[in-house]
């Protein structure tokens, strides 16, 4: 259920200077936002079944405007300029919280505690073996059945220079969906000056345990429900990817992406090799698979990933600290999924980027480790800024 109330929380509101919280209507269009600058629109969006309410928050900086729920810490909507200057939201999504709680296909969510698929669900951790939900097959996928993007967040907008953005933030308690240690977990939502769309995500223990968080957020850069993105341009500076098996699982092996479907180091378009008869992609319905990026683990966000969207002339960039991206090229969506724009989506509507640590290290030596342990602070940051050509 949906309702018009609307609450405009000022940065000062939030702490950052003297308190001042005022009603208002924010814009629907193009034409500005009644928060201004240093503020945020929060809006009540639906109540759960327990009687919990969940909130909408719209934040705006340059031509870029963010909607978050409260709910699994969803981008309900992500609009940017064409080349024309006119908005549109590129993240698909649903305009009611029933959709998104019935048979949400991760859209736009807060993924944890582990982002991708542990095999069999398990694994052992200093000597002790846990059991995970499994919800993918055989295997545990994004966190369990009920991951963080099924959780309701805490949610405190900030100004930060000329930054503005949303803090969000749950405590996951030990044992929640077999996973061990309480997980006191942060993560910001920022758009710069500059219009970028930045995640940096924050975590401590107090028990060793396995963290891997992402973001899912579907893209299409033409806008949500104009149809498929196999001609939207893709290059990736990833030399090799990880195999999987019928599951989805990865071997262990590090493998070439040339010569295959998933070479993406020269831009191409999505759609150009995924009809080919490769094994991989078989398994994946498509591409499903995680790229091993040349860059490795980084202190700080470095650009390598760019894709294109040749008729609005969008440009999306991406930089990370993170090893890897899993990239998805929407091969589940099947038509029983109808977006904001009141359009379905079908298979190759959209294209998931999700940076993360590869999918089940937990089990895989070779991989880089996803342990964290009391003392340690997780922490990961991507950068997503835009542009037009």
């Amino acid at each position: 259920m949906t309702t018009s109330r609307r609450t405009v929380i000022t940065a000062a509101a939030a702490g950052l200077a003297a308190s001042a919280v005022t009603t208002g209507t924010a814009h629907a269009d193009g034409g500005g936002n009644s928060a201004g600058k240093g503020g945020a629109v929060k809006e009540h969006f639906g109540t759960l079944a327990d009687g919990t309410e969940v909130d909408r928050w719209t934040i705006e900086n340059g031509r870029t405007r963010l909607r978050v729920l409260s709910y699994g810490g969803i981008v309900q909507a992500l609009e940017i300029p064409d080349r024309h200057g006119r908005r549109a939201n590129v993240s698909l999504g649903f305009d009611d919280l029933d959709s998104y709680v019935a048979d949400s296909p991760y859209f736009g969510a807060l993924i944890g505690r582990y982002g991708n698929r542990i095999a069999r669900g398990t694994f052992t951790l200093d000597g002790k073996k846990y059991q995970l939900p499994i919800n993918d097959g055989p295997n545990s996928l994004h966190g369990g059945d009920k991951g963080f993007d099924k959780h309701v967040w805490s949610v405190e907008p900030f100004r930060k220079g000329a930054d503005v953005g949303l803090t969000l933030r749950r405590v996951s308690p030990d044992g929640e969906m077999g996973y061990p240690g309480t997980l006191t977990v942060r993560v910001d939502y920022t758009l710069t000056a500059a219009g970028d769309f930045r995640i940096d995500y924050e975590a401590t223990t107090d028990k060793a345990t396995v963290v891997n968080l992402t973001n899912h957020t579907y893209y299409n850069l033409a806008g949500e429900g104009s149809g498929s993105v196999y001609d939207h341009r893709l290059e990736i500076a990833a030399s090799r990817y990880t195999p999987v098996d019928k599951t989805l699982i990865p071997t262990g092996e590090l493998a070439k992406v040339a010569g295959t479907p998933f070479d993406f180091r020269r831009a191409k378009e999505i759609g150009r090799d995924i009809r080919e008869a490769h094994q991989q992609v078989l398994y994946g319905q498509g591409i499903d698979h995680n790229f091993v990026l040349d860059k490795g683990i980084t202190s700080r966000p470095e650009h390598f990933l760019t894709v294109t969207e040749p008729e609005s002339g969008r440009v999306m960039r991406i930089a990370t600290t993170e090893p890897g991206v899993q990239f998805y090229t929407g091969n589940f969506l099947t038509g029983t999924f109808a977006g904001t724009s009141g359009r379905v989506y079908r298979q190759g509507d959209a294209f998931a980027l999700e940076t993360q640590h590869f999918p089940d290290s937990p089990n895989q030596p070779s991989f880089p480790s996803t342990v964290l342990r009391p003392g340690q602070t997780y922490r990961s940051t991507t950068v997503h800024s835009f542009s037009t050509r």
